[in-house]
């Protein structure tokens, strides 16, 4: 009964629930059996909220019994990302500086998970802060790969990411301000959606490293996108207290059952720049038929961003590090001292990526903001032909935890986020998504598809057409 029920999508639980064929407690007591029994295998938990998700699961209980109505997620476990508040439990944020900060109220995407019955059962990790494409921190360790726990799990939403793949949830919202959701969700074989800027509003308390503006954005990621289309379902809509977000645009689980075959598809593995190697490249030219088996036209495109890849990526540097650095800083606030006597509590690298570096010059922030630009015109060009843009999104499968890749396709690269291909569109605020590909060598690829600005249901109804053609669903570790 255990795996039975931990095999289940959140559509599925919701409905068994709803039907009264499964309650909320057996659903709940169901997963966190799996996380006792699995949870050490890749780490992927830096606090596992057993109590209270037994007493939501008991409440949840209750309302079925006396027939009250019931939210679309009732009774649906859900693990919350540790950059993200739930209310009465800690947030670390990876960080020895936060190992005993208790939030004192739910972040507003997590407050509608809530409302609309998901259970929260623990949150999980991420690099410190957030800062990161792979996981780990000083606070909880590494969380390696489901297909191969010494390798990474990706960042930051790689706790997120290495949960679903083991099926300790069904549904674990990430963020992404560089790749969050995209790189785990590609590196763990899970389906990850970057929404468009604002959709799912963030937490926009002081220091919330989630909150990046303007590169971050929440996101559903789960097992399957009929899943995460619910979620999103749940969760997007303006905020109060996020001045950015957005309204929703469409009902995004009915987008999942849309033909596709009117789509007009961009297909280009290197998005014109980015090194990718060539079995991952093999891998996508494969999949990206299943768009023609379901009608969809696709054509080769050679984008161009105006930049090359490291380009890009030095300008993504001097924008997201003016940001980091103020945050580090305002720490200062809450009575540390990242300069002084906490310097040492936090991870070499922060040390060295942030506080170490040169500040950048006006100039040099102006120089990043055209190249912003540049990129925005570069995939605008594309979208004014093609309802989609397909890539890779990462050019490299999962490695050795402590052996970031120094090369992709005899390139040389940045080792900490060269051999991704995903910060353009955090630059530009379109909504993207990894959709599991296939395999090199029994670990997973991602295919990145991306689609114009509030164009988020054509990215869903994307995705479940790859789905459909080329599922995934049984290929999770047992």
């Amino acid at each position: 009964m255990t795996e039975s029920l931990t095999r289940l999508t959140a559509t599925g639980i919701a409905r068994r629930v709803r039907d009264g064929d499964v309650s909320p407690v057996e659903v709940v007591e169901a997963h966190l059996d799996r996380i006792e029994e699995r949870a050490d295998r890749t780490n992927p938990f830096v606090t596992v909220t057993a109590e209270r998700a037994r007493e939501a699961a008991a409440a949840a209980e209750h309302a079925v019994a006396d027939g009250e109505r019931l939210g679309p997620l009732c009774g649906v476990p859900v693990a919350i990302k540790d950059l993200d508040d739930v209310a009465g439990v800690r947030t670390t944020s990876g960080s020895l500086l936060f190992e005993d900060r208790v939030a004192d109220a739910d972040a507003p995407f997590v407050a509608r998970l809530r409302e609309a019955g998901a259970i929260v059962v623990g949150k999980t990790n991420t690099p410190e802060f957030g800062l990161g494409t792979t996981t780990d921190n000083l606070v909880a360790g590494p969380t390696g790969n489901p297909f191969d726990p010494d390798r990474v799990s990706g960042g930051s939403s790689g706790g997120a990411a290495a949960a679903l793949g083991e099926s300790l949830v069904p549904l674990a919202p990430g963020s992404d301000a560089g790749g969050s959701i995209r790189v785990p969700a590609s590196l763990c074989g899970v389906f990850g959606l970057k929404p468009t800027f604002g959709l799912v509003p963030s937490p926009k308390r002081p220091n919330a490293f989630a909150g990046l503006a303007p590169l971050s954005h929440q996101g559903p990621m789960a097992r399957t996108v009929e899943d995460a289309a619910l979620a999103l379902d749940v969760t997007a809509g303006p905020h109060p207290r996020d001045p950015t977000s957005v309204p929703a645009t469409a009902d995004y689980r009915a987008a999942v059952d849309r033909p596709v075959d009117e789509f007009r598809v961009a297909y280009s593995p290197d998005m014109g720049t980015y090194p990718v190697e060539p079995a991952v490249r093999d891998v996508l030219d494969d999949a990206v038929r299943a768009f023609e088996r379901e009608g969809a036209t696709v054509d080769a495109v050679d984008p161009d961003l105006g930049h090359d890849a490291e380009g890009v990526l030095d300008a993504y540097y001097t924008m997201a590090t003016v940001r980091w650095r103020a945050l580090l800083e305002n720490l200062a606030d809450e009575g540390f001292d990242p300069h002084g006597a906490d310097r040492e509590r936090l991870r070499p690298y922060l040390r060295e990526l942030i506080l170490d570096a040169e500040e950048p010059t006006a100039r040099e922030r102006e120089r990043a903001a055209i190249v912003r630009t540049d990129v925005h015109d570069g995939i605008e060009d594309v979208f004014e032909e093609y309802d989609l843009l397909v890539t890779a999104t990462t050019g490299t499968v999962a490695f050795p935890h402590d052996d970031e890749p120094e090369t992709v396709d005899g390139t040389a690269i940045e080792p900490l986020r060269g051999w991704v291909l995903t910060q353009p569109y955090n630059f530009t605020g379109h909504p993207a998504a990894s959709v599991p590909a296939g395999a090199v060598d029994g670990l997973p690829v991602g295919m990145q598809v991306a689609a114009p600005r509030h164009a988020d249901a054509d990215v869903l109804a994307a995705a479940a057409a790859v789905e459909r053609r080329r599922p995934w669903r049984d290929r999770y570790p047992e």
